[in-house]
């Protein structure tokens, strides 16, 4: 599969069979998502891959009260990845201070072009992603003991499809794109 096939064929998945995935593969998968861009090189994206079914259904039920929709994905889920950065480091100079007037979202920015890296990698595996940004932060990192100078950022549930969503409508490029 070649880049483009890669970004087009991908799909936000939200039903999984209950084929497990192998740590190696999970392995690989972080590795290429490490050379996603990062501010300045700071390299902030941690990963969590959560595949105790008790662990992961608590956080289905405890950490998806905003949105159960979501709950019933992470249950189907074989694994459930926890994106996380380290705060304090982009956007930021040496000084502490900050960069830009944007300060430090730039966090979420590294986050989501990680995210999209991990969710590209998984799919040439053929493993299904969707991103989720609907969930209890707080309930979440208790339960995962994620420490105070980390912020949970996003949860991606990872698994083999149990369905092949079509594309949906795309804007068209007009729309999009101005040129100057």
């Amino acid at each position: 599969m070649d880049v483009r096939e890669c970004i087009l064929g991908r799909r936000s998945i939200r039903k999984y069979s209950d084929k497990a995935v192998d740590d190696e593969i999970i392995s690989k998968i972080v590795e290429e998502a490490s050379y996603s861009p990062s501010w300045k090189h700071t390299q902030i994206t941690r990963y969590i891959a959560v595949k105790d079914p008790e662990v992961k259904n608590r956080i289905a039920k405890e950490g998806t009260t905003i949105w159960p929709g979501n709950g019933s994905i992470i249950e189907q889920a074989p694994v459930l990845v926890a994106v996380t950065v380290i705060k304090g480091r982009s956007g930021y100079e040496r000084d502490g201070s900050f960069s830009t007037e944007r300060e430090d979202r730039w966090q979420f920015f590294d986050a989501g072009i990680a995210s999209q890296t991990f969710c590209l990698a998984a799919h040439e595996y053929g493993l299904g992603t969707v991103i989720l940004g609907l969930f209890d932060i707080d309930t979440i990192k208790s339960i995962l003991n994620i420490p105070e100078e980390r912020e949970l950022v996003a949860l991606i549930p990872l698994g083999y499809p149990a369905e092949e969503p079509a594309a949906p409508r795309r804007k068209e490029v007009s729309e999009l794109l101005n040129i100057v």
